[in-house]
């Protein structure tokens, strides 16, 4: 196995940058989609044919919609369109599958739970864009029958699902992980959850989950900007949304607190275009702004690790919705993070990962993977570390089949 281990100095910079988008962010909103789809799907074909059937939802749109909004009441105008793009295999042995009633009863599930203010027969407006053809690869020669992707959507058996008997990487492409989290990150992480979380909406009806955090650390000065949506229909007046705004400002501000962050040293801005001279105020119907022509897409939100880092190694790659059997741009993202995790927990080392595949290479072989390590790591660390890499890859098909059956959170 092609494993490098390299040693760098990994102190903490005196800059750094997260970003977080809440759970009701259109982004967020669309990554959770997708996942939710691929598992679904993954479950009912495992289910009624012995394997998962081919299939990516991994660029799955939201189009924002329209609402009307006054203290006190709030309502859809337009609706969210939800745009399935991806592919899928559409039958099993010539038996069709039922892909667009399937879809849209796992999408207006989703949408329910995720917007409980919306109304599913009227603010619901679902777009198929899904296809059945092949990666490259499949050609018309006559010799190409007996290739691989000749029935990739259309299997005629067991038999024609190539990864049941050999595992290998789909694409070319690259997954990151590092370790452990800062201060910083955990406390912009810990904030959206707790803004979000049942709990706090339950004692909290007017708050929305459409919460956003950029937050900047320069030394031991803490700048962090904050949009936090609140509902219509909980917020009679002015007056109580200014308060609802110190309730939050308070919640935040303890959280800071428990972190070790001092409001001496931490400058907190709250939903700063709000401008109540002209009623212009983060009020919302939904408590997202999908409402009001905000778009969602795949990939453009949370990485693995949950956050925004760009000061930290990051991948652009859009995880949710990928093949959970041998897309590498869902596996080796998600093993690299958690190799990351190991090695921190094991053996205390702050770490970067970083595992890159080669297309049609085999799955638990990366072409390469390299992790790197502060420069005090000792030689038996460096077994300990090429051991935990290997162990993680191994445990790929155990992933799966967590991705499928519990779900893993991939924003």
């Amino acid at each position: 196995m092609n494993i490098h281990i390299l040693q760098k100095n990994l102190a903490e910079n005196d800059f750094e940058v997260v970003e977080r988008k809440g759970v009701g962010h259109p982004d967020t909103l669309a990554d959770a989609l997708a996942e939710r789809l691929s598992s679904a799907y993954s479950q009912y074909t495992l289910s009624q044919f012995g394997a998962v059937l081919h299939h990516n939802f991994d660029k799955v749109g939201l189009l924002g919609g329209a609402s009307h909004v006054t203290f006190g009441d709030g309502h859809m105008t337009a609706p969210i369109r939800v745009l399935i793009n991806g592919r899928a295999s559409i039958s099993f042995a010539g038996k069709p599958i039922p892909l667009n009633e399937l879809l849209t009863e796992w999408v207006r599930e989703f949408l329910i739970n995720a917007l409980p203010q919306i109304n599913p027969e009227r603010d619901i407006d679902i777009h198929f864009n899904l296809s059945n053809a092949s990666s490259p690869g499949k050609t018309d020669e006559e010799k190409a029958v007996h290739g691989t992707r000749q029935y990739w959507f259309e299997p005629r058996s067991l038999d024609d699902i190539g990864e049941l008997k050999r595992l290998v990487a789909n694409d070319t492409s690259l997954g990151v992980g590092s370790a452990p989290r800062t201060n910083l990150e955990q406390v912009v992480l810990e904030i959206e959850q707790r803004l979000t979380s049942p709990d706090m909406r339950n004692r909290y009806p007017w708050m929305g989950t459409d919460v956003k955090i950029l937050a900047h650390r320069i030394k031991s000065r803490f700048l962090i900007t904050m949009c936090i949506p609140q509902i219509a229909n909980h917020v009679p007046d002015v007056e109580a949304y200014k308060r609802n705004l110190e309730i939050s400002r308070g919640i935040v501000m303890d959280t800071l607190a428990q972190f070790g962050i001092d409001a001496e040293n931490c400058e907190l801005s709250i939903n700063t275009r709000d401008k109540f001279d002209v009623s212009e105020l983060y009020l919302t119907a939904t408590g997202s702004s999908i409402e009001s022509g905000d778009e969602g897409l795949v990939g453009r939100g949370n990485r693995i690790h949950r956050l925004i880092t760009p000061v930290r190694p990051m991948s652009m790659e859009g995880a949710a919705g990928k093949n959970p059997v041998y897309h590498i741009g869902k596996l080796y993202y998600i093993t690299a993070q958690r190799i990351s995790d190991e090695i921190f927990a094991l053996l205390n080392l702050k770490n970067e990962v970083f595992l890159s595949s080669q297309s049609g290479h085999d799955l638990f072989d990366p072409w390469v993977a390299v992790v790197q390590v502060g420069e005090d790591a000792s030689q038996e660390q460096h077994q300990k570390i090429e051991f935990i890499v290997e162990e993680n890859l191994r445990r790929i098909p155990a992933l799966t089949e967590e991705i499928i059956q519990k779900g893993v959170s991939l924003s």
